[in-house]
């Protein structure tokens, strides 16, 4: 059985007014999982929380109300709507991380290691990490961002993002430089120190002096303005910080290709 307070939880998600099921939907689904709607008039998610209480008190178990959440965030349901599939899911799986349990992108529940705190919780399902996973970022967004994509700073998450492109640069050359000085001897062009190409042609000289004016272009974007400005004067969208961080990926992985 669930314990009042997750099952309260799970009822505030699936029922949230702006980002939940809507009323015909959740009528529809407990007439699925053979759930009594005991409660039809009230708000969304007491509505829920009655009829799920009320099964699981009758019965001594959560079965039909995990049949619930699972039909409710069956993929198919989601055809075109995948941003609200994810959202969706991403905050049922916060309630369910604290009995062991989640419900996969295939629709299928799996066995989990239980969460004890809100922040183990919070990172198993936080949103901007997951997509960035789909998005294949580089693996050095994860390492230098944990703490920050943790609780979705989108501002610190740009930062410690761009400062990793210096860190690389220093590892690969042993330059104790920084910023466009470091950018500019580490890709010379009469003397490089990174070489992404053999510099044969013109082609390759545009290529490679292309990638530098992009590293110092993320420098001057983000860097200098986030290491001197306020957060509040400098504000991040969550669509800008996947676009700057997937430029950042882009970095890393030109990077890793360097001759």
């Amino acid at each position: 059985m669930f314990a009042p307070h997750i099952l309260e939880g799970l009822c505030r998600a699936i029922g949230d007014t702006e980002n939940g099921l809507s009323g015909t939907e959740i009528g529809q689904i407990l007439l699925n999982s053979n759930i009594p709607d005991v409660d039809p008039q009230n708000t969304k998610w007491k509505r829920l929380y009655s009829a799920f209480a009320e099964w699981q008190n009758r019965h001594q178990c959560s079965n039909h109300i995990l049949r619930f959440i699972q039909d409710a965030l069956q993929p198919v349901r989601y055809i075109g709507k995948e941003e609200t599939f994810h959202n969706r899911r991403l905050e049922i799986n916060k309630r369910l991380s604290f009995i062991g349990t989640e419900l996969t992108e295939n629709g299928k529940y799996k066995e989990v290691e239980k969460a004890t705190t809100i922040a183990e919780a919070e990172q198993r399902a936080n949103r901007l990490k997951h997509k960035l996973e789909n998005r294949n970022v580089h693996t050095a967004i994860f390492e230098y961002c944990k703490a920050e994509l943790l609780v979705e700073n989108y501002f610190h998450s740009v930062f410690e993002a761009t400062k990793s492109i210096a860190d690389r640069l220093r590892q690969m050359t042993g330059l104790y430089a920084d910023g466009n000085a470091l950018v500019e001897t580490s890709f010379s062009t009469s003397n490089p120190m990174i070489r992404i190409n053999y510099l044969r042609n013109d082609t390759d000289r545009s290529e490679h002096i292309g990638l530098c004016n992009l590293i110092k272009g993320i420098f001057g974007l983000i860097r200098n303005p986030t290491a001197h400005e306020p957060k509040i004067k400098f504000e991040i969208t969550e669509d800008e910080a996947l676009d700057i961080l997937n430029t950042i990926s882009f970095i890393h992985k030109r990077l890793d290709k360097v001759i």
